[in-house]
């Protein structure tokens, strides 16, 4: 697949990264020189130079010719004129472009069948809001997303020394949950994957990742006593896109509080929220911290747009007292720092935003993707079809489906209903399966067998 991506920033290049690596042919195009040789040092792409919404430099780049262009800009205006003159000039691209400001997104006609026209929205904020929104409704989970419209979750959760998880045969587990519909998809031991089969011990320091139910998750941390008692004081560092949806999403039933170190964005989102006090200071400033006291905060969220003040900020009300802490990060290479800090849980945006990407880009009829473990997994919701073709799963049972070791089935959602799978369970038309690829390699197997009709 040809894909041009508008943009060399943090997301431009994760995103070229990710693609990079699965064999597509990748054109990146930026204003600054400097990040896009950063770019062809790292990967195997072409570039160009120049603005991204001029006619001339996208014709350049070849946009006649691509399959997809990917607009993640610093700019919500030189995404959506981009994605305006491509599809006014040319037939072939699918558009995706990055919006961030919530004036664009509020209004669905600017986007509709009569506005502007862009093929697919996204908007990383909003996505990473309601991943953080996800880990504030489950303490206790690092991951936590959603699959077949809500029906299913997959969430992980780190497993301590001396808790219910350690020393755990997988088989055993079957037994204590005992409602068919909840498995455990996959362990990661030190960011390695492990081979997931009944005789798998968890052991300590293990990310074990499950699927269940949406009603039955909260079930299942009590099981495995992760249930953690719910945080209701929570404390925000940054009042940027991410921090005021954050806050707008949480005030009618927490009590909320924004640190921001720009008055007039502080003076904005004062305006903007009703329920929620915004704090004009440093988010690493110990006095403030004390003064708003943060040692009986049940959660400090460390979301500012700069790596180090979250690190800094989380660790400090960590250490304060803090109950629990959310730390977001752009560059997941930082994760490396986070050891012996008390961070709780990281946030990574562009990890969060592949997802988002990744759906309509994989070949196969897929309807929702998730990124882990820093993008060397995923989690995939695909659709089964009938095919004269061999690699269809539709009237096989899944005992004959010969997936190679690494991809796991997760969930099998029939009629809008999540139904138990076992291995004589048949494939119908229009099932929707869950699935854990330990590697992004194998998800090619899962495009080749659920391909649309």
């Amino acid at each position: 697949m040809k894909i041009l991506i508008l943009g060399a920033g943090i997301t431009g290049s994760s995103v070229a990264g990710a693609f990079a690596s699965e064999e597509n042919d990748i054109v990146v195009i930026d204003f600054k020189q400097e990040l896009l040789d950063a770019l062809k040092e790292r990967f195997d792409i072409a570039t160009v130079t120049g603005n991204a919404a001029h006619p001339s430099v996208l014709e350049q780049a070849g946009v006649d010719n691509c399959d997809m262009v990917i607009a993640v800009t610093d700019s919500d205006e030189t995404n959506m004129l981009a994605c305006m003159i491509i599809n006014t000039l040319y037939t072939r691209p699918k558009t995706i472009a990055r919006v961030r400001a919530i004036d664009y997104l509020k209004n669905p006609k600017l986007f509709g069948p009569n506005g502007i026209p862009v093929d697919i929205i996204i908007s990383p904020e909003q996505i990473v809001m309601e991943s953080i929104r996800n880990l504030i409704e489950f303490p206790g989970v690092l991951h936590i997303s959603d699959f077949a419209g809500g029906l299913v979750r997959l969430f992980s959760v780190k497993v301590v020394s001396d808790g219910f998880l350690t020393g755990k045969k997988i088989k055993t587990l079957k037994e204590r949950l005992a409602d068919g519909k909840t498995r455990v998809v996959a362990i990661f031991r030190q960011g390695r994957p492990l081979c997931v089969s009944g005789e798998a011990v968890i052991e300590t320091g293990d990310e074990v990742f499950m699927v269940a139910p949406r009603k039955e998750v909260r079930r299942v941390l009590k099981e495995l006593n992760k249930l953690e008692a719910p945080l209701k004081r929570i404390m925000i560092a940054g009042g940027g896109h991410i921090g005021k949806r954050l806050a707008l999403a949480l005030e009618a039933d927490h009590q909320v509080k924004i640190i921001e170190n720009k008055p007039v964005r502080a003076k904005k989102i004062a305006n903007d929220l009703h329920n929620t006090v915004v704090l004009l200071g440093d988010c690493a400033d110990e006095s403030l911290l004390l003064d708003e006291s943060v040692d009986s905060a049940d959660l400090f969220c460390a979301i500012t747009n700069n790596d180090g003040v979250n690190i800094i900020s989380a660790s400090l009300a960590k250490s304060l007292g803090a109950r629990k802490t959310i730390c977001l990060l752009n560059h997941i290479s930082y994760t490396k720092l986070l050891p012996g800090t008390g961070i709780d849980v990281t946030v990574l945006p562009n990890q969060e935003t592949l997802g988002s990407i990744l759906k309509h880009v994989r070949r196969g009829d897929v309807a929702q993707v998730t990124s882990l473990c820093g993008g060397t997994a995923e989690a995939i919701e695909a659709i089964a079809h009938h095919s004269s073709g061999a690699y269809s799963v539709v009237g096989h049972r899944v005992d004959t489906i010969n997936f190679p070791e690494g991809i796991v089935m997760g969930a099998l959602i029939r009629n809008s209903q999540v139904i138990s799978i076992h291995h004589d369970t048949v494939f119908d038309e229009g099932d929707h399966v869950v699935m854990f690829a330990m590697d992004k390699k194998l998800v090619t197997n899962i495009e080749q067998t659920f391909q649309r009709i």
